[in-house]
């Protein structure tokens, strides 16, 4: 079955360091040459590293356990172990580090290229450092200090500049694929989109990222249809486009029920930029129900588009850059959508 593979638990561990050496200095003509054992090297560290070609956390359901290298223990001759190498862990932009047991964030990778989580353990220092005046020959050399374990719970976010939120069949998909080089799964029943899926269209030499977000019904936020599931990938957008399908029966409640929704799931969502888009406008009885919606929402600046004829494009890309004037353009390297080859 497939899934969208936007969180899951993996084990990491950073390296432990390396024994300090106990050795004597032994050559000829050197009589008693003294202590001359190396440090232990340092443990390797756990890093996060964000990947723009990555789009889920599929790959780290196949591989759960991460563990750095230990670092090597020293020598004779003062010489140092071998320090352990790192283990980078590649993540998709967006992505959540949290505490498994709490639930609180540990870090935000959103803004992060690199991350060191877990660092190494110190290597031991050799008996050279500890011979005095007293003590000539010390037999004793510090262990290396242990690395670190912990199992982390990772989750994903996506970013996107604007977020299609709306009921099933709203034509979201529709619209994303008009604007975008995306490949939505489109059909005339409900749930054709059953994971995010992402688009970028340039418009006023501004790259601007789209994300259709899976239909929210009544319900969604505790848990009923599909978009409870989602919802939390709409706090990493800019602006929310509620999309009213003028053809539902229900295009006079839908935009009340979206916001509900969404101010049950985080009441935080409704302070967020929103635009108010009208869809199927070619449609018979699509017009006398615009105005309907227009004198119902009077306070609102009502976008009417067809995705099937073109009408109302324009002003809608127009829209969309105007809402984005102050906003900094985020767009991942050599993505354009997510598609299934990036689920389980």
């Amino acid at each position: 079955m497939f899934g969208f593979s936007d969180e899951t638990y993996i084990d990491l561990a950073s390296g432990n360091g390396g024994q300090g050496s106990v050795s004597f200095r032994r050559e000829k003509y050197v009589p008693m040459g003294g202590p001359d054992g190396g440090d232990g090297g340092k443990g390797g560290d756990v890093i996060f590293v964000v990947k723009h070609n990555l789009k889920t956390l599929q790959h780290l359901k196949t591989k759960r356990n991460f563990k750095a290298e230990n670092g090597q223990q020293g020598s004779g001759k003062r010489k140092h172990g071998r320090d352990g190498n790192d283990i980078e862990i590649p993540v998709p932009p967006g992505t959540i580090i949290k505490d498994i047991v709490t639930g609180n964030i540990i870090k935000d990778l959103a803004n992060e290229t690199r991350w060191v989580f877990l660092v190494g353990g110190k290597g031991g220092k050799g008996n050279w450092h500890f011979r005095t005046s007293k003590r000539q020959a010390p037999r004793y050399a510090q262990p290396g200090i242990e690395g670190q374990e912990v199992r982390v719970h990772v989750e994903l976010r996506i970013i996107a500049d604007i977020g299609f939120v709306g009921f099933p069949n709203a034509g979201k998909s529709s619209l994303l694929n008009f604007l975008t080089n995306a490949n939505s799964k489109v059909a005339d029943y409900p749930f054709t989109t059953k994971i995010p899926h992402l688009g970028v269209f340039t418009y006023d030499n501004r790259d601007i990222i789209l994300a259709d977000i899976p239909g929210i019904i009544e319900g969604a936020s505790k848990g009923l249809g599909l978009g409870h599931k989602f919802l939390k990938h709409i706090s990493r957008t800019e602006i929310l486009a509620y999309l009213i399908d003028l053809s539902d029966d229900r295009f006079t409640t839908a935009f009340q029920t979206l916001k509900e929704e969404l101010e049950n799931f985080a009441p935080e969502l409704l302070k967020k930029k929103r635009i108010f888009i009208a869809t199927k406008t070619d449609l018979p009885e699509s017009m006398e129900n615009l105005e309907i919606l227009k004198n119902l929402y009077k306070e609102e600046e009502i976008y009417p588009i067809s995705v099937f004829t073109g009408n109302g494009m324009n002003e809608l890309k127009r829209a969309f850059r105007f809402l984005l004037k102050d906003q900094p353009t985020f767009v991942p390297e050599n993505v354009s959508h997510i598609n299934s080859e990036d689920v389980t």
